[in-house]
């Protein structure tokens, strides 16, 4: 089945061929093409799409406060944020608001489609920058959970290759391991954190109750 891609891009140009590319290649489909929060807000819980690729500058409401109230009602829609330049702050705000990973607008259509299968995948498209923002809340979290919980060697490498803004398949290639296999450690680290994503893990750090691992 194709995945069920929502645009959200106040730009009449980028949204129409943001949405001409994922309808035109296999395996995915835009169900939806909003123009602002608002309307993203209004349609988007209805189609329920599987990915959402979100402006992070929007006219009327952001794509950040877009992201908070569309993860209320759409739990399993994963968030790819559009920037024009990464500004670290606000994609760090935008992954503690509930988005999976975000891309710069110039990239290739090619790496766009591939980070809209990645996140279906349980993977998280960013940048090293962010991802070592990512990684070292991961670390600060374990640190004070249950000692016997604490990551494997293996988890451990996966946290250092992530840091370098690697993907599930560069990790995969690099450590000689199966791409399920990347994806299954990183659904271990989800569980000794007793959360579902990435975002989740930074955002209940940054709210200063880090996720304690229980025995």
């Amino acid at each position: 089945m194709s995945i069920r891609v929502a645009i959200v891009e106040d730009d009449r140009r980028v949204r129409e061929n943001l949405a001409l590319l994922i309808d035109r290649a296999p395996g995915f489909s835009c169900v939806a093409a909003c123009a602002s929060a608002e309307e993203a807000l209004k349609r988007l819980p209805d189609v329920a799409p599987e990915v959402v690729l979100m402006d992070i500058h929007l006219p009327g409401q952001s794509g950040i406060e877009c992201v908070s109230r569309l993860r209320r009602v759409l739990t399993r829609t994963h968030v790819i944020m559009l920037t024009v330049e990464e500004d670290s702050e606000q994609v760090f705000e935008s992954l503690k608001a509930g988005a999976t990973g975000y891309l710069v607008k110039h990239v290739s259509p090619e790496e766009i489609l591939e980070a809209v299968a990645e996140v279906q995948r349980g993977g998280a498209p960013m940048s090293s920058h962010i991802a070592r923002r990512v990684v070292t809340a991961f670390r600060q979290a374990v640190a004070v959970a249950n000692g016997d919980l604490r990551l494997s060697a293996r988890e451990e490498d996966i946290l250092r290759l992530l840091a370098k803004g690697h993907r599930s398949k560069e990790i995969a290639d690099e450590l000689g391991i199966a791409l399920g296999t990347v994806n299954t450690h990183v659904r271990h680290i989800y569980e000794k954190l007793h959360v579902r994503s990435r975002a989740e893990a930074v955002a209940r750090y940054a709210q200063g109750s880090p996720p304690r691992a229980q025995g």
